[in-house]
Order: C-alpha cells, then sequence, then structure tokens
C-alpha cells in the first residue's frame, strides 16, 4: 500500500478524485457565514500579507475559506513531503490553491523545511498569503505549535484562524487529528477569526507563547462556534503536549 501511495501517477489520480468530492461537497452544502468580513481585505491582490490557520482535521474544504478569481490574491498551502502529502498537493490544485512543500526533519534527515520556510517568509514579505495547519503534521490535536508564530515573526503577518463545519459528516475518531469527512447536501458553517497581531521582531519569549496561546484559543473558539451552528457534537482539543506525556507515563509508573 506505501508503496502504491507513492506512485506519483495514483497519486495524480487519487488527489484529483478527492478535491472533485470536495468541490462537489462545497456547492452542495448550504453555508452561514460568520465574521466573513475579517477575510475580505485580505481576498485583494494588494490584500496584504496573511497566515492563515485551519486545524488538521479540518484541511479538507479550507478552499471555502477563500475566494477565487482574476482579481483574488492566490494562497500558498504549506504541505508536507510525505507520501500522503503528495495526494494532498494534488487536491490543493484541484481546488485552485499552490502549495509550498516541506516537512521538519525526520531521524536526522532533512525534509525541506527549512527550505519551505524562506519560501513561506519570501511569499508572505511579497504580500502573498499562506494556509497552514499549526497543529500538523502530528499533534497534539488542536494544540498550535511554535512554527507558525515564529514564521508570522520573521513575515511580520498577522494570524487569522478559519475553520468550518457540516451537519452531515463522518469523523474518524481513531485519527490522531480527528480527521472530519464532510458529506454532500448538510447544513454548514463558514467561521473566519479576528486578525492576531505577529510577534514583534525583538519579542521575548513569553510574548511569543502570548501569541501563540491567543491563536490557540480563537481557533478553538471558532472551531466550537462552527460546529454549534452545523448542530454537530464540539470536537475538543487534546491534552497538551507536555500533559499528554504525562498521561501516558502514568499507567507504566502504577504498572512498576
Amino acid at each position: 500500500m506505501k508503496s502504491l501511495l507513492g506512485n506519483p501517477v495514483i497519486q495524480f489520480i487519487l488527489g484529483r478524485l478527492i478535491g472533485s468530492y470536495m468541490l462537489f461537497v462545497g456547492v452542495t452544502t448550504r453555508w452561514e457565514r460568520v465574521n466573513r468580513e475579517a477575510m475580505e481585505p485580505f481576498w485583494k491582490r494588494d490584500g496584504g500579507k496573511l497566515i492563515a490557520c485551519i486545524w488538521h482535521g479540518r484541511f479538507s474544504l479550507i478552499h471555502k475559506m477563500w475566494v477565487f478569481g482574476q482579481s483574488a490574491s492566490k494562497p500558498k498551502m504549506l504541505i508536507s513531503n510525505s507520501r500522503e502529502g503528495g495526494i494532498v498537493a494534488h487536491t490543493a490544485a484541484t481546488v485552485g490553491a499552490e502549495v509550498i512543500r516541506g516537512s521538519e526533519a525526520k531521524r536526522g534527515k532533512p525534509k525541506g523545511g527549512v527550505e519551505a520556510t524562506l519560501r513561506m517568509a519570501r511569499h508572505i514579505d511579497g504580500g502573498g498569503v499562506i494556509a497552514m495547519t499549526p497543529d500538523g503534521p502530528r499533534g497534539p490535536r488542536m494544540r498550535v505549535r511554535r512554527g507558525p508564530i515564529m514564521l508570522a515573526k520573521i513575515a511580520g503577518a498577522p494570524l487569522m484562524a478559519v475553520t468550518w463545519a457540516t451537519s452531515s459528516r463522518i469523523v474518524f475518531h481513531k485519527s490522531w487529528d480527528h480527521f472530519v469527512l464532510p458529506l454532500p447536501f448538510g447544513k454548514g458553517a463558514l467561521v473566519w477569526g479576528n486578525p492576531i497581531a505577529p510577534p514583534a521582531p525583538d519579542a521575548s519569549d513569553a510574548e511569543i507563547e502570548a501569541v501563540r496561546i491567543a491563536l490557540e484559543g480563537e481557533m478553538n473558539r471558532i472551531a466550537a462556534e462552527a460546529d454549534r451552528i452545523a448542530g454537530v457534537p464540539n470536537i475538543e482539543p487534546a491534552p497538551p503536549r507536555a500533559e499528554a506525556l504525562r498521561e501516558a507515563a502514568e499507567p507504566a509508573a502504577q504498572a512498576t
């Protein structure tokens, strides 16, 4: 299966099929839009730099958070260099977005993360928009990592939380991100958060952490609001990484 998913032809076919399905869901869902005006200025080609953030489990319909057209700025999405990332890259192209590929180093082996960060910074510095998942690629679920905050600091770009929810869905609770598969013909909510200022160039660790906490809180707030509007149970965040490690260690300690 791994070798099959690594085949470029298979990746292309799956990506196109998934992207076409997501477009179909997008046009067959009855959407309620909340705080759309916060994002509207950034849709213009001269709208300014921005980092749009959505939870990994809701990445599939991120194209509904944007407007595509000749007069609109085209966002770029950060996609990992994994096999699955190849499929997602073709999915993103199908819905009209461009991608930047790169991941954190794994077992000391570079995955293009540094190069991707530089490309994102250049794109943002030119007035572009980057979309990324602050809890990806491995979680914890719905917990913001420092990467987007540091990118915002380098590029001087505000951060904006975005999310969606649909009344018709399948939630894969056994996946680390509780991936949400939207189904067509339901009621949905598109919710934009308010822009969060980036850390100053000389920001201290405490100030950077304050921005991280603010973004995480805003992302979870609008995720809960979207679920409420769609009439579905709210998906809860995983414990923070330090707390999760302590919980995992407790059973082992009790067994000794």
